[in-house]
């Protein structure tokens, strides 16, 4: 698999967004709207994604793979669920019962995604055929095989990144 560094796919993004006419404030992109084409991904210009600096293949054995880390940087329910209530009007989704959507991290935090970026956390529907739950399978599994050394770090959050539905094919874990 080809790579692109962070920094890189970063300032990109940062790009694409000012070219859709998006502005990127204190790490967040604020868009007039989301769409909900993508599901079950986020809309790309509004998560993309986003990585947190302190979890790197050579600091994986002391945060990922340690039991009990993600609750360590997990952001707290006040935080999320007043995102939630924003992030769901811009989705625009016609069900804004919160109770019907997880505020899910793109890149979760079993492989390094940013606890509080809002590049990378987005309403995630509970409802459809592949929903979070759907997703923390494959979270779960893909971090097993980062821990196990069988996957790269960054392999697994590209394929995240890519489509979480194929990630476990698309590495060979399915």
């Amino acid at each position: 698999m080809s790579r692109i560094s962070r920094p890189l796919i970063t300032s990109l993004s940062a790009l694409a967004l000012a070219a859709a006419g998006l502005t990127v404030a204190t790490g967040s992109a604020h868009a007039a709207a989301c769409s909900q084409a993508y599901l079950p991904l986020p809309d790309p210009s509004c998560q993309p994604g986003d990585l947190n600096p302190d979890v790197t293949q050579s600091t994986i054995a002391s945060t990922i793979c340690v039991s009990g880390w993600t609750a360590t940087v997990r952001p707290s329910s006040s935080y999320t669920t007043a995102l939630k209530k924003k992030q769901i009007v811009e989705y625009g989704y016609t069900d804004t019962s919160t109770s019907d959507y997880e505020e899910d991290h793109f890149v979760p935090l079993e492989l390094g995604g940013a606890p509080k970026s809002e590049l990378n956390l987005w309403p995630e529907p509970q409802y459809g055929t592949k929903t979070a739950a759907n997703k923390d399978t494959v979270e779960n599994k893909l971090k097993k095989a980062v821990c196990a050394g069988t996957v790269p770090l960054s392999d697994a959050q590209d394929a995240i990144i890519n489509d979480w539905t194929t990630a476990l094919s698309d590495l060979g874990l399915s």
